[in-house]
């Protein structure tokens, strides 16, 4: 689909019923980019704390 159709038709539904399907949609695309940055956030932190102590995990006892 071209993306010209996609903005012309976004346009007729939100000039139509402002509240309603853009309302929804917009809503739904911010609580993804929401979900997005909170597990970028936790990553962030966990290898913050790894770097704290680079020498955890270094070695390996493989003795049996």
């Amino acid at each position: 689909m071209d993306i010209t159709n996609v903005s012309s038709a976004l346009l007729a539904v939100n000039s139509a019923d402002p509240g309603s399907l853009a309302g929804a949609v917009s809503l739904k695309m911010l609580d993804n980019a929401i979900d997005a940055n909170e597990s970028m956030s936790i990553g962030l932190t966990k290898m913050m704390e790894n770097s704290v102590y680079p020498h955890l995990g270094g070695n390996i006892d493989v003795s049996v």
